[in-house]
């Protein structure tokens, strides 16, 4: 009996958890946060964050939650590695990154929902629902405000503010999400920060194209 307890003592020892937020178990409240960061994350780098945490599950021993497992696959592994790729290059071609976005307004909202969901696999089909919600809204949020600054950056006749966007993008991403892994306290403040700054982002991106929507006619008369 001891030497079996003693086992799996050691056992337990040996599986890292998703977060390793200094103590800090994986309650409903943690989970919750990073059904809300993956959703932020897939509305901006969609498959970078696939990619990296399934190599965090299969290279790196992390333990991760509810249906997220999966994207341990070799399979999805190798297909988001694929797609990170091709992404990391066409999200600098301006006019391309604007196209590329379009086509990414139905697939990034609804992979952020399901990776959202996903979290709470093991929690009920209430608590995947709303945090299915939660995610498909911050990614919606993110993806409307990237693809609507990439849109009017791509007004401009020279390529380095572009490049130079993605760049910045890259680094948020990454920034954000080694923010939500180690404190996460900071990030949901960070989030909220950049939801405020997301929506108002939205609304004067907004109504600079219905003054130019407004102005062709008057130009055309």
């Amino acid at each position: 009996m001891e030497l079996a307890a003693t086992d799996l003592a050691t056992l337990a020892d040996g599986i890292k958890p998703l977060l390793d937020w200094r103590g800090v178990p994986l309650d409903l409240a943690s989970l919750a946060a990073l059904a809300a960061g993956l959703g932020w994350a897939s509305g901006l780098r969609l498959y970078a964050l696939v990619f990296v945490l399934g190599a965090l599950a299969r290279f790196a021993g992390v333990q991760l939650p509810g249906g997220l497992g999966v994207l341990a696959h070799p399979l999805v592994l190798g297909v988001s590695g694929l797609m990170l790729l091709v992404e990391f290059f066409a999200d600098k071609l301006p006019w391309l990154d604007s196209v590329w976005d379009a086509v990414h307004t139905f697939i990034r909202i609804p992979a952020g929902a399901a990776l959202a969901a996903a979290v709470m696999g093991e929690q009920g089909g209430a608590l995947q629902i709303a945090m299915g919600l939660l995610g498909g809204t911050l990614a919606a949020g993110t993806h409307f405000a990237k693809a609507g600054a990439r849109a009017a950056i791509n007004t401009s006749p020279e390529p380095v503010s572009n490049v130079a966007t993605s760049f910045g993008e890259d680094v948020l991403f990454a920034g954000g999400l080694w923010t939500l892994l180690h404190q996460p306290l900071l990030f949901l403040g960070a989030l909220a920060v950049f939801c405020v700054f997301a929506l108002v982002l939205i609304v004067v991106l907004w109504r600079f194209v219905a003054r130019l929507l407004r102005r062709r006619p008057e130009g055309v008369g």
